[in-house]
C-alpha cells in the first residue's frame, strides 16, 4: 500500500518516543486508505515469557496506533485520551523480528472516535487486534508540562514509499 506521508516521533513516548532509551522509536506513516501503518521491532528487554513480547506493550502499540490512525485520516493533529480498548491476543507476538502495525477509523463524531488497530508478522499473519475508543480532548486538559510543537518535534524522513508484507 502507498505511504503518502509520514507522522512526527515525540521525544519520551514508550512507543515513538526518539529520546526514550528503552522506547521502541517507530515511525508512522500515513497511507492512501486513510489508515497509519509502522514497521518496528520489539526488543529482547520488551519480553514477558522468553520469545514472547509483554501482552501490555502489544496493547500499548495498538493504542497508539488509535490516535495516530485519526491523524492520518484528518491531517490535522486532534488529540484525545482512551477510553477503553478491547485486545484480542492471537499469537505470540516474537521480539528482534519486523512487525507491522495497521490502524484505521471505523467511527468518528465530534467527540468520539473508534478504530481498529491490528499487529501483523511480515508474512501478513494477525498476532493481536484491538478496539479502542477514545474521547476527543483539547491538549490542554491533558497536560499542561508540553505542548505538541515541543513534544513532537521529530520528522525523520527516509525513503518507504510503500508498506506490504514480505518485509525485510
Amino acid at each position: 500500500m502507498k505511504v503518502i506521508g509520514k507522522q512526527k516521533n515525540s521525544k519520551m513516548c514508550i512507543i515513538c518516543g526518539m529520546d526514550n532509551p528503552i522506547g521502541l522509536k517507530a515511525q508512522f506513516y500515513n497511507m492512501e486508505d486513510e489508515s497509519v501503518m509502522t514497521i518496528f521491532k520489539y526488543r529482547e528487554e520488551h519480553q514477558s515469557f522468553p520469545k514472547r513480547v509483554h501482552g501490555g506493550l502489544i496493547a500499548t502499540m495498538l493504542d497508539e496506533l488509535g490516535l495516530r490512525a485519526l491523524w492520518a485520516k484528518n491531517s490535522n493533529y486532534e488529540y484525545g485520551v482512551t477510553l477503553s480498548m478491547e485486545v484480542k491476543y492471537r499469537k505470540p507476538v516474537p521480539y528482534n523480528e519486523v512487525i507491522i502495525g495497521r490502524g484505521l477509523v471505523k467511527k468518528e463524531s465530534s467527540k468520539f472516535i473508534v478504530i481498529d488497530t491490528e499487529l501483523f508478522d511480515k508474512k501478513g499473519n494477525l498476532l493481536a487486534n484491538a478496539e479502542v475508543k477514545y474521547i476527543k480532548m483539547d491538549i490542554s486538559k491533558i497536560t499542561q508540562e508540553v505542548t505538541p510543537h515541543d513534544e513532537m518535534c521529530y520528522l525523520i524522513e527516509d525513503d518507504v514509499k510503500e508498506i506490504n508484507f514480505e518485509i525485510e
